[in-house]
């Protein structure tokens, strides 16, 4: 049961973004960090993944299903993509903006929400520990908040794979842990596939099953933490030096500094 990304190709006119792109298998149940510098197409992957935007050539499975042979409809079922942008621009309830994702997917906007519906909207407030935040004005909440709530839209929907485009940026850091924990936590007891595309290479490395090094459209290096974050393609990618060490509490710390000659 897995995520797939092989051979990808996607252009914008002339000017290729991915090339030749491939992921090997992200297994169900699994977080896996996508990294790289600004540009690198991490964003562009996403969208393509998504059905966003369609690739020139290569392929998108999941479960082993070609996700370009479904319907848009069926896609969006599938793959959830929560980009970066997650300000409030309705004046709604957490409860309700929840909810609105749930209804534009299961029942569509006009018509009256289920009682299932309501049930898995109080199950994901409860899951993301938003209790507190319910009947709250989403735009009255704090960036951490916001994002959690958005991420409550996503998980309703029930999606197969869920696609996070940098969802710890301009948080603090007490709230970037917060959320992280929170995506983990829910992609293990869901048994989805999730990818994270984030800058901190600490946060990724404490969190993820599963690094992927992105430059210039390609993937540079994947597999464990521990193992790609000491392998030479990172320094190369960011053109920086990068220390690792493991903190008392056992856990694995990225130091990448710049290499003076």
């Amino acid at each position: 049961m897995t995520l797939t990304v092989q051979d990808l190709h996607f252009s914008y006119g002339s000017a290729p973004i991915l090339r030749g792109l491939g992921t090997g298998e992200l297994a169900r149940g699994s977080l896996a960090a996508l990294v790289g510098p600004n540009g690198s197409g991490k964003s562009t992957l996403f969208r393509c993944v998504a059905g966003l935007l369609r690739a020139k050539s290569g392929s998108v499975r999941l479960d082993g299903h070609d996700l370009a042979a479904l319907s848009t409809r069926e896609r969006a079922r599938k793959v959830f993509y929560l980009s970066q942008d997650t300000e409030a621009r309705v004046a709604l309830s957490v409860f309700d903006v929840i909810l609105l994702a749930r209804k534009s997917l299961h029942r569509g906007f006009a018509l009256a929400a289920s009682v299932d519906d309501v049930r898995a909207v109080e199950a994901v407030i409860v899951e993301l520990g938003l209790e507190a935040f319910a009947s709250r004005d989403i735009g009255t909440l704090s960036g951490g908040q916001r994002q959690l709530a958005a991420i409550g839209q996503a998980l309703v929907r029930e999606p197969d794979a869920l696609l996070l485009d940098e969802p710890t940026s301009a948080l603090d850091v007490r709230r970037q842990l917060d959320v992280m924990a929170t995506i983990r936590a829910a992609t293990r007891r869901r048994g989805i596939v999730t990818m994270v595309a984030i800058h901190d290479l600490s946060l990724a490395a404490r969190f993820a099953d599963h690094i992927l090094v992105m430059n210039q459209g390609r993937i540079a290096q994947s597999g464990e933490p521990h193992e790609v974050l000491a392998h030479p393609a990172v320094s190369e990618t960011y053109a920086v030096g990068v220390h690792l060490e493991r903190s008392a509490r056992g856990t694995l710390l990225v130091e990448p500094y710049i290499q003076v000659h």
